[in-house]
């Protein structure tokens, strides 16, 4: 099912001073910025081989982390087909976050598995948008 570690996601304070330590210092490619005002969140994606991180800053207090422990957040897996992976879990009465898929960044289709389901850790699957 789970076919790659698509990107583990991290909350911080403040996004520019965390893309100066992943981008400058660690030499990470930033390959995607963007403001979600909705959720009330800064949002970068940095390129480590094949995976990548994703830094989460809360820009207002209202942001779904304003409150949330900063560090790591999530692990997000690469499936190739999300509805048949939200299918199997369900079949297999894993407890699920989303029922059916969301937009997330870049496109893509994602879905969390509460972390009862996965030892304490919140996980996120995630189908790439179509090239």
């Amino acid at each position: 099912m789970f076919e790659r570690i698509d990107h583990v996601g991290f909350i911080v304070d403040d996004i520019d001073s965390a893309l100066t330590v992943y981008g400058e210092t660690f030499e990470l490619e930033l390959v995607h910025r963007a403001v979600h005002d909705e959720a009330g969140l800064d949002i970068a994606l940095l390129q480590v081989g094949e995976s990548r991180i994703e830094l989460l800053a809360p820009i207002s207090p209202d942001s779904v982390f304003a409150d949330a422990k900063r560090g790591m957040h999530h692990v997000a897996y690469g499936v190739a087909d999300i509805d048949a992976a939200l299918e199997l879990l369900q079949a297999r009465e894993v407890e699920l976050v989303d029922t059916s898929p969301r937009v997330g960044v870049l496109d893509s289709r994602i879905a969390f598995l509460h972390p009862h389901a996965a030892a304490g850790v919140l996980t996120e699957l995630v189908q790439a948008a179509p090239a």
